[in-house]
């Protein structure tokens, strides 16, 4: 028992060494070279068949470590000795692949065997580095087996490989990336050396300058960026909050509706919300034209400024912060709330006292998602910016403009990461180390207290007026999809739909999907359903480890995970195409390097709201667990998870819609094998066809809310064990006490 996780891994490393590819030539490899051990191709061959029968010898330490490997795996001596052999031999291993990576040139290696695992396996190049790939991964656990057998995260084995996988695919897909791509700052310009070019870029006074606060004149972006993304992160974290209020606590009819449209804008392809706010609000919008016609005012441009991209990103991020308080508000002890009145305090004060501060890591967590998020957007702000400019767009320009300076562009991100660190440190002083556990092991049979009239009235005249907008603007929207021409010829139509989906009958009677989305539409479904459930639990199992597990660098890895959520997708899209292109990991153009953008991108959320989710379970849960000789693993599988449902539904619904919609990450990523929706509709509004870009999007709105309530049916409702009832919404009569002390 003691050693069978590591001599399964062992077996793994023999496979990968002994019998798989190590690495093959791009070209001309099919499915045939997946079992490559007598192939007389060196370079389609295993490690241990080219150390053997072509005397390359930079394989044998590799193969020495396998052989060290075994002294640990088999239960042949002490748990020191074992833990000594499995340390020194994963430790071995690993340094050895990592450094015949490095060593690799530009005809050398090319991993793009995960490419095979996302599409079809035909003629498609299979194996490709498989080798490699898996052996890498044997002996990292391999060598967090031996530190746990060493004492090391209290000698949990599970924990000790969960935080090695965490910590290494955030240093392959996150840290070297942003590492990359940071790096840039330090290149010289023209006519200036390193410290000089450096210095120049970090104090430019375009990123700096305050002339707007004596003269009518724009801000430099750095402040334009932090106002916009306070004022953002504090709006959509008070309707999130609101919208949260009525759909749990109130006797609100419409609560499913309203929970569909609460999450509307979040699957929606982010042309979507600008182009309906300019029909609306825009110089020839309807208000404009209403307020021209009837008070004879114009409005002018507004729209175009910050006010049109604070409310466009108002938008785009209530959604977020909506699913993340979602599971927070469920997740309250009625009996606390019940507790609090029974000492005869009022329903107001029951809620600013117990209730609110329950909340607050889910607040805090929300509004920390949405600040970041703000930072890093780039779709609103190059809509609706005007001349509004904050620091996503200048670094888009400073990358595909004329300018190409790539130094600029890094300087302006890593400025970027220094205020998402800022954030971060005041998120988690804010949470502070307070308890605030509502979910322990006992039974719960208290009813949700319902909300006060102030906070229940307050919560109604923010959320609704703001759920009728969201209708509007998407009537609007989506009603271009079904005119000929919007503005000028409004015949009622179906042709945008008929050409982006159209479907054929072929000779032999066979179907024919000769419409021009399908391509795209398939390879999109295809990787974000790939993405998801990845994502889903990196991002839950990384906010377990960060909130039950204290160990060095814990604080470290938890930032590293926001890393690609604080820049902008434009400057990962980069930073990836600098970082992949080469070996030893050249997966650029293929599957791999978009379904690793997709999970590494969207992992944040999925981890904040599993964070806030956790930190309402009591850890004498796991540890009953546990007391019941249950594993580690066991216990996270049958106690947490259950537990947690509302945070999977959050983390499964955001990665799946984010890598639907999502246009600045992947716009530099995707090839003509690889098509992806957004990119799609972005190339249709560029040339003019609002009609089919729109039909395009009406589309996907259609298959997310089904996805969405596929994915709700299948994890299905979290169950606490708590009464239900119907909340009154009449106020409850205080006790009263008789002259004779009888209540």
């Amino acid at each position: 028992m003691l050693t069978r996780s590591s001599f399964s891994f062992w077996l793994l490393a023999c496979l990968a060494i002994a019998v798989l590819p190590w690495h093959m030539q791009r070209e001309g490899v099919g499915l045939a070279g997946l079992f490559a051990l007598g192939q007389s191709d060196p370079e389609a061959a295993s490690a241990l068949w080219q150390a053997l029968a072509h005397g390359r010898f930079w394989f044998w330490p590799v193969v020495a470590a396998l052989v060290l490997a075994l002294a640990g795996a088999l239960p042949l001596g002490s748990r020191r000795r074992q833990a000594t052999f499995l340390t020194w031999a994963g430790g071995l291993g690993l340094g050895a692949i990592v450094l015949q990576g490095l060593a690799v040139g530009i005809q050398g290696w090319s991993w793009a065997w995960m490419a095979a695992l996302v599409g079809e396996l035909g003629d498609r190049q299979f194996g490709m580095g498989l080798g490699g790939s898996l052996a890498g991964l044997s002996f990292l656990l391999l060598l967090t087996d031996g530190l746990a057998l060493r004492g090391w995260f209290k000698g949990d084995r599970f924990v000790s490989g969960a935080v090695g996988v965490l910590a290494a695919s955030i240093t392959v897909f996150t840290a070297w990336p942003v590492g990359t791509v940071l790096s840039q700052i330090l290149t010289p310009r023209e006519d200036l050396g390193i410290l000089a070019a450096t210095g120049a870029r970090l104090l430019d006074s375009k990123i700096w300058g305050l002339s707007c606060v004596a003269a009518p004149v724009g801000c430099g972006v750095f402040w334009n960026t932090l106002m916009l993304a306070f004022s953002t992160a504090t709006l959509t974290t008070m309707l999130g909050l609101c919208f949260a209020l009525i759909v749990t606590r109130s006797n609100f009819r419409a609560k499913r509706a309203l929970r569909l449209l609460t999450v509307l804008p979040i699957i929606t392809p982010p042309f979507v919300i600008g182009l309906g706010l300019i029909l609306i609000f825009g110089r020839s919008g309807v208000i404009n034209q209403m307020f021209d016609a009837v008070f004879g005012i114009e409005l002018g441009r507004w729209i175009y400024g910050y006010g049109g991209v604070l409310l466009a990103q108002v938008f785009s991020f209530t959604p977020i912060a909506f699913l993340v308080l979602i599971g927070v508000v469920e997740g309250i002890s009625p009996a606390m709330e019940e507790a609090s009145q029974t000492l005869r305090a009022s329903r107001m004060r029951t809620f600013t006292a117990v209730t609110l501060p329950l909340m607050l890591p889910g607040l805090a967590n929300a509004w920390l998602v949405s600040f970041v998020e703000s930072l890093a957007d780039f779709g609103n702000p190059i809509v609706l910016g005007g001349s509004f400019g904050v620091l996503s767009t200048e670094i888009f320009f400073a990358v595909v403009g004329a300018q190409q300076d790539f130094g600029r562009a890094a300087a302006l991100a890593a400025i970027m990461l220094v205020v998402a660190l800022l954030a971060f440190t005041l998120q988690r002083l804010a949470v502070g180390s307070r308890s605030y556990v509502s979910m322990t092991g006992k039974g719960d049979t208290g009813l949700p207290t319902p909300l006060p009239r102030p906070v229940r009235n307050f919560a109604y005249a923010v959320a609704l007026p703001w759920a009728l907008l969201t209708i509007v603007v998407y009537a609007m929207a989506l009603a271009g999809g079904f005119v000929r021409v919007w503005g000028r010829d409004w015949t009622p139509t179906l042709s945008h739909f008929t050409r982006a989906f159209a479907l054929e009958r072929g000779s032999e009677g066979n179907l024919i999907f000769s419409g021009g989305a399908w391509h795209s539409l398939f390879t999109t479904i295809e990787l974000a359903a790939i993405a998801a459930p990845l994502t889903a639990g990196l991002g839950l199992l990384a906010a377990w480890v960060l909130s039950r597990q204290r160990f060095r660098g814990r604080t470290a890895l938890e930032f590293a995970l926001m890393l690609t959520f604080a820049v902008p997708g434009t400057v990962i899209g980069v930073a990836y195409i600098l970082t992949f292109n080469l070996p030893p990991l050249e997966i650029t153009g293929t599957a791999a390097i978009l379904v690793a953008c997709f999970v590494f991108r969207n992992l944040p959320v999925g981890v904040r709201s599993g964070i806030a989710a956790m930190s309402q379970l009591d850890k004498s849960l796991d540890e009953a667990a546990v007391t019941l000789r249950a594993s580690t693993f066991q216990a996270l599988r049958t106690v947490v998870l259950p537990l947690l449902k509302p945070a999977i539904v959050t983390a499964l619904v955001y990665s799946f819609v984010r890598a639907m919609t999502t246009v600045s990450a992947v716009i530099f990523l995707v090839s003509a094998e690889y098509e992806m929706a957004t990119v799609f509709i972005i190339n249709r509004v560029i040339n003019g066809d609002y009609g089919l870009a729109i039909a395009y999007c009406a589309v996907l709105i259609v298959l997310m809310m089904a996805v969405i309530g596929l994915i709700n049916l299948l994890v299905g409702r979290r169950r606490l064990g708590r009464r239900a009832a119907t909340l009154v919404a009449a106020p409850m009569a205080p006790p009263t006490t008789s002259a004779g002390g009888r209540a």
